[in-house]
């Protein structure tokens, strides 16, 4: 059983009928690259599994398009496609390492404190004191 943050995927892409034999093209095509695999789940769609840190869906799927391959494009499929684009995005994101801190914060502490800012009131002095 995976865990919900597991970076291991399994995706399975549908093909549009036409042409036939899109299968077989792109279990070739994807067969080359390393670290996926890929096996055929029907006459219309495979499945492939690889690490996230590797590769995503949309640039497989994107790979498969260029190569002049028809996706299936009804409407499910395609809130399906997007969500896991932006499921595998987000995750890709949060693996990478944090952005380096860029200012230097005690300085800009010190600085704040030396010069007047924002909160000041307007009022004139003899109106603030009124007996």
């Amino acid at each position: 059983m995976s865990a919900a943050c597991d970076i291991q995927k399994r995706r399975e892409i549908v093909f549009h009928p036409l042409p036939p034999g899109q299968i077989q093209l792109a279990l070739d095509l994807l067969g080359q690259l390393p670290g996926l695999k890929t096996s055929a789940l029907g006459p219309l769609s495979l499945q492939i599994e690889y690490c996230i840190a590797d590769h995503c869906l949309e640039d497989i799927e994107t790979l498969l398009w260029t190569q002049g391959l028809h996706l299936e494009g009804s409407l499910l499929i395609r809130i399906k496609r997007n969500l896991a684009y932006y499921c595998e995005r987000v995750q890709r994101e949060n693996l990478g390492k944090p952005a380096p801190r860029t200012k230097n914060y005690p300085a800009h502490i010190e600085a704040w404190t030396k010069r007047p800012h924002g909160d000041h009131d307007e009022t004139p002095a003899e109106w603030r004191r009124y007996k």
